[in-house]
């Protein structure tokens, strides 16, 4: 996945509460390929009826449809499991959201696919749209995982804690599983000690199992 390290981008205000990721992609759009499904990403909101681009939704905004950074509300990402909500907002383009919380889901599949969510307090995250509202190309965001903070164009800056491990991942740009085959070294040299210690657990499984019991029929019994 692509390393996430720093990033000064337009950042754009969507500041509703309980977004989920049947509105972030609808389910029957998780089909299609990962660079296709940007298209429908906010799909109810970006669209009218007729298909036509709604004027009032932000992302639709000529100030706003570069934006790389998403400022949204309280339990962002809630709803079902779908990995395709981080995939879809990737694919318009969108690489950091900063909410006040996160739906634990949501939150988990970011790091796995490059995409950090920051967390930070509603009144900041209101103070960050506000001081951007006039300008957002001249008022770009910058997000620093390395230091992990968020400073405006005008040099205010909101810290941000990130587990350390997750940070690690995202500014080398791995994955849980890459993160873990890193260490296979270490894991084959655990390995082969657990396996003289305990030569039982590394027995091989037979080809053939057991036959299961037989037991008399109701005619029997």
């Amino acid at each position: 996945m692509q390393a996430f390290t720093t990033l000064t981008a337009i950042a754009a205000p969507l500041l509703r509460s309980n977004i989920d990721t049947d509105v972030i992609i609808r389910i029957e759009k998780v089909v299609l390929p990962r660079p296709d499904q940007g298209r429908w990403a906010f799909a109810a909101w970006r669209y009218l009826p007729d298909g036509t681009e709604n004027p009032a939704f932000v992302l639709n905004e000529s100030a706003y449809r570069d934006a790389q950074i998403l400022l949204a509300g309280a339990n962002f990402g809630c709803g079902s499991s779908r990995e395709a909500a981080v995939w879809a907002m990737q694919a318009m383009g969108l690489r950091c959201v900063i909410a006040p919380s996160y739906g634990d889901i949501f939150f988990n599949n970011c790091f796995q696919n490059g995409m950090l969510p920051v967390v930070l307090p509603e009144d900041a995250i209101r103070l960050i749209a506000e001081g951007l509202a006039t300008d957002p190309a001249r008022h770009p965001v910058n997000i620093d995982l390395v230091q992990q903070c968020v400073t405006t164009f005008d040099g205010e800056r909101h810290p941000f804690q990130i587990d350390a491990l997750r940070r690690d991942g995202l500014l080398s740009g791995l994955d849980a599983i890459s993160m873990t085959r890193q260490r296979e070294p270490e894991i084959t040299a655990y390995q082969a000690i657990d396996r003289e210690r305990r030569p039982w657990v590394y027995e091989s499984v037979p080809a053939v199992r057991p036959a299961s019991p037989r037991f008399p029929s109701s005619s029997q019994s």
